[in-house]
């Protein structure tokens, strides 16, 4: 597994030398009544050989006015492929942020390829070749030996860390390879499978996806009959996309992404009701399946869940019988060759998707370390959730030694946004062996 390389060896003294040049933290400066100081750092592109390319890494760091000395807690965002938040407002945006600087620094990290890091485009002027071997160094793993680099940069001995959802999955790599540098980890949403094929994963998740389209349409009944003719409406002649793109079935039924949220039935209700030949209805449904802004995600979501081995376009291999059968069924966050051809910012990338596709992927996970794991270790998981399955969340949290699970059907996905304050205060107090 490509990971941290140890203290000691020749890669990881320049891992901690800094990994490369490293520029100063910004000034602090004020910002909705906290204080904030921006970090960029240079990082190898691939861990592995910290003398090669380099890219860039940025970092928010953000305190209370009284809080600048406190102990930080990094936040990996979910995604892949997406940056993390930009405080903002009052009350403060995200919710959690509130609670978190009660006790913490935060360090909110955009993740490799993501927001003001060294962004994933198109990758014009790279081979199909080139660029899958450019994007085979943007999964956790990679994420991680970042982290520790930004760790030792900085100073700091251990710190927390809490991710959401793909974020988690960077939070058990971290548990897996770089657990030293670990004072407390945090979950929401994103324990991952550890050794599981990820067929299986597929599986999982197509089964959650039919529950929720179940539930849809017993909240809103009157959709069924609204869905199909949405189908005729669009097997009839072109709808044309803001974009450009032409509007197909399989695309639309890609909305389904939206039914793992508290409040997606009602915003896929809000939408489905939409007369299709307004602009409203274009717009807000290109708005909800767009790739052009982080063309990453879609590029590798399948690699993500891969601990070990090719995916070979599981998602596409795996869908059931049953959406063939009802084509009112939506589909969830599941990702489809037929995407590079059919969403114009992904066409560029299509040689790419197909050759990560075949790559056969190290592993991300070390069962024997989290087995043995030290670090107070804290995961919420969702009954119901359709992306990342309750089931496989709750036998890795069993593996993995003394991380306390916080199973509910209280919430969906987007717990902490939804109830950030709750969430954290929760799971930091599992963490520290409280109820």
């Amino acid at each position: 597994m490509r990971g941290v390389p140890e203290e000691g060896t020749e890669a990881g003294a320049a891992l901690g030398a800094g990994g490369g040049a490293t520029s100063p933290g910004g000034a602090p400066r004020p910002v909705s009544g906290l204080v904030v100081v921006d970090h960029e750092f240079s990082v190898p592109l691939d861990h592995a050989v910290p003398a090669g390319a380099a890219i860039k890494v940025f970092c928010r760091e953000v305190s209370a006015p009284e809080g600048r000395e406190r102990p930080f807690l990094v936040f990996f965002q979910g995604g892949p492929g997406h940056e993390a938040p930009r405080p903002a407002g009052n009350p403060l945006n995200p919710a959690w942020m509130e609670r978190a600087l009660k006790e913490f620094r935060v360090l909110l990290l955009d993740q490799r390829g993501t927001g003001r890091s060294t962004p994933v485009g198109d990758l014009a002027g790279l081979t199909p070749a080139a660029q899958a071997e450019y994007l085979t160094h943007f999964r956790a793993d990679s994420i991680v030996a970042d982290a520790e680099l930004i760790r030792r940069s900085l100073g700091v001995d251990r710190w927390s860390v809490l991710g959401q959802s793909f974020g988690g999955f960077c939070v058990l790599n971290y548990l897996s390879q770089a657990p030293l540098g670990l004072r407390e980890a945090l979950i929401t949403g994103g324990l991952p499978p550890v050794g599981l094929p990820v067929d299986e994963v597929y599986r999982a998740t197509y089964q959650r996806i039919v529950e929720r389209n179940r539930h849809y349409y017993e909240l809103f009944p009157e959709d069924r009959p609204r869905v199909l003719a949405l189908q005729a409406r669009i097997g009839s002649g072109p709808l044309q996309l803001p974009s450009g793109d032409r509007l197909s079935w399989r695309r639309f039924r890609q909305l389904g992404i939206m039914l793992g949220m508290s409040n997606g039935a009602e915003r896929l209700h809000h939408l489905v009701e939409l007369s299709p030949e307004s602009p409203a209805f274009r717009h807000d449904l290109e708005a909800h399946l767009s790739f052009s802004r982080n063309p990453l995600y879609a590029v590798v979501h399948e690699a993500c869940y891969a601990d070990g081995g090719a995916t070979r376009w599981s998602a596409a291999r795996m869908q059931p019988e049953v959406f063939r059968g009802q084509p009112e069924l939506f589909t969830g966050e599941h990702v489809y060759p037929w995407m590079f051809e059919e969403y114009g910012a992904l066409a560029p990338l299509a040689g790419a998707a197909e050759a990560l596709a075949q790559h056969s992927w190290p592993r991300l996970y070390d069962e024997s370390q989290l087995h043995a794991n030290e670090v107070p270790s804290a995961a919420l998981v969702f009954a119901d959730d359709p992306y990342v399955e309750r089931r496989f969340s709750e036998e890795t949290a069993a593996l993995t030694r003394g991380m306390r699970l916080w199973l509910t059907n209280e919430y969906l996905h987007n717990a902490l946004s939804a109830d950030g304050a709750r969430v954290l205060d929760r799971l930091l107090a599992l963490a520290r062996g409280g109820a």
